[in-house]
């Protein structure tokens, strides 16, 4: 059954853990530690009041609009071509000036001026929709396994969110979207995964742990001679096994890495929110406060957690002064009652 309030959890989650990983996305965990205390940080560092979000924010607003667009282009068969579309939307937005000129695929997203702010967006992914971003998993546009392509892709997992939906098909549209720009099974082969957990753990009476196990099962019988499924497998299901053991939370990421690549970007997301699945303000401490990409895996367990947990669930400190909020809340709406994006209510820019 759809739940409006993970809807809405999953992209504030993911904005929130964004957000807070952001400020020290390119900061050692020393440095993090050395300014902030021995929790390292903890609550957003504001510029002008506000908790800015990254790219991956962004790129995830963009797949939300690149859905809804697929849908009024006839539905199965589009939604990658569609996630393209709004892709190459945000490349603008990066690249030219708001108010956008000529036509675009998502109008709602290209008329808000907060969207054209640069906020460290991917090189990889900033190349590869210059030369048009049409890469599959069967022929990849490149050979890059950043966490670009797994960072943005949640809103799949809660639109296509019935219990009725095949997980195969969220899986696979999972990874069309992140092979898009990143063409190494790595690259896109995490999107997958993730995609299907928020498929299922933003539905009643599914475990996170199942949710996570169902999906690398998914994966691993829809790619079986796929290069480094195992090694990939065997990450996340590590990633499981620490979030069960005694290991202290810093020790525990720096074994599955540091969040630059997607395999690692996933494993620690999976990490953070299995050990503190009751506790959404401790998974995303625990999330951004390492020497790696922050910003990314804050953004991960953010849309898991914000998915199981919804909006309601959220702590306050996560939901005050985050940057576009309310756009956020109406991209979640709008997924969630299958319609356009609608921006003419809202009070941010």
């Amino acid at each position: 059954m759809r739940n409006r309030d993970a809807f809405r959890g999953c992209l504030i989650g993911g904005a929130a853990g964004d957000a807070l990983g952001y400020a020290v996305e390119f900061s050692s965990k020393g440095s993090i530690f050395g300014k902030y205390g021995p929790h390292g940080i903890t609550e957003y560092e504001l510029d002008r009041g506000t908790a800015r979000i990254s790219d991956d924010t962004q790129m995830t607003l963009f797949t939300a609009a690149g859905l809804l667009l697929g849908k009024a282009r006839g539905g199965e068969g589009q939604y990658a071509k569609a996630i393209n579309a709004a892709y190459i939307d945000w490349l603008e937005t990066q690249e030219g000036f708001w108010p956008a000129e000529g036509a675009v695929s998502c109008p709602a997203l290209m008329a808000v001026p907060g969207l054209y702010s640069r906020r460290a967006p991917g090189g990889t992914c900033m190349q590869a929709l210059r030369a048009g971003g049409r890469g599959t998993p069967e022929l990849p546009i490149n050979n890059s396994k950043g966490c670009g392509g797994v960072m943005r892709v949640a809103p799949i997992g809660l639109y296509f969110n019935d219990a009725g939906c095949d997980a195969r098909s969220v899986a696979r549209l999972g990874a069309e979207a992140a092979a898009l720009t990143h063409g190494h099974p790595l690259g896109w082969m995490p999107a997958a995964v993730l995609a299907q957990i928020i498929h299922e753990a933003s539905q009643d009476g599914t475990s996170l742990t199942e949710a996570t196990a169902h999906a690398l099962r998914t994966v691993e019988e829809m790619w079986p001679d796929t290069e480094h499924m195992r090694y990939f497998t065997q990450l996340i299901e590590r990633a499981v096994e620490l979030a069960d053991g005694d290991m202290d939370d810093l020790a525990a990421i720096e074994t599955l890495g540091e969040g630059w690549v997607g395999e690692e970007a996933l494993a620690i997301a999976v990490f953070c929110a299995l050990r503190y699945e009751d506790d959404i303000d401790r998974a995303l401490i625990a999330s951004v406060n390492h020497s790696g990409d922050s910003d990314s895996t804050g953004a991960v367990t953010g849309n898991i957690l914000g998915a199981v947990v919804g909006y309601s669930g959220m702590p306050r400190k996560y939901t005050e002064n985050l940057e576009l909020r309310e756009l956020l809340l109406e991209t979640a709406d709008a997924l969630y009652e299958d319609r356009p994006i609608r921006i003419e209510a809202l009070r941010e820019g």
